[in-house]
């Protein structure tokens, strides 16, 4: 956390989790690829991240932690995919730019994910069923 100059990542197969505010606060951060082990991104693990733009949780992933995304003013698109059952609350607060999810699943997937408190740029943004 904290890594101002940290500008991309790539997390390799042999992670299966990133851990709570692993990458917090890395405000120079544009780029991030995520393997397809990874099941869980943690609380705060993205928090900050004001230089991210888009992001996409790979097919594996089933939770996203409280806070994970918070504060990433930069967003403005996520892609998640219908194996992710839970989003934590405050996951997406303040991320002010973001206005379209990709959702890799159906309309009566999405309303089965738990999505948690304050997380109104997510649910207010443009939904497309990919």
């Amino acid at each position: 956390s904290n890594c101002k100059y940290l500008t991309s990542i790539t997390i390799p197969n042999s992670v299966t989790s990133i851990g709570n505010s692993t990458f917090s606060s890395c405000t120079s951060l544009t780029s991030i690829t995520l393997s397809n082990s990874v099941t869980n991104i943690g609380d705060y693990a993205f928090n900050g991240c004001k230089g991210l733009t888009s992001i996409t949780i790979p097919d594996s992933v089933a939770s996203i932690g409280d806070y994970a995304f918070y504060g990433c003013s930069g967003l403005t698109s996520i892609t998640i995919p219908n194996s992710v059952t839970n989003i934590g609350g405050w996951a997406f607060k303040d991320c002010r730019s973001l206005t379209t999810v990709y959702y890799k699943g159906t309309q009566d997937e999405w309303e089965k994910i738990s999505i948690g408190k304050y997380n109104s740029y997510l649910t207010n943004a443009e939904l497309n069923f990919i």
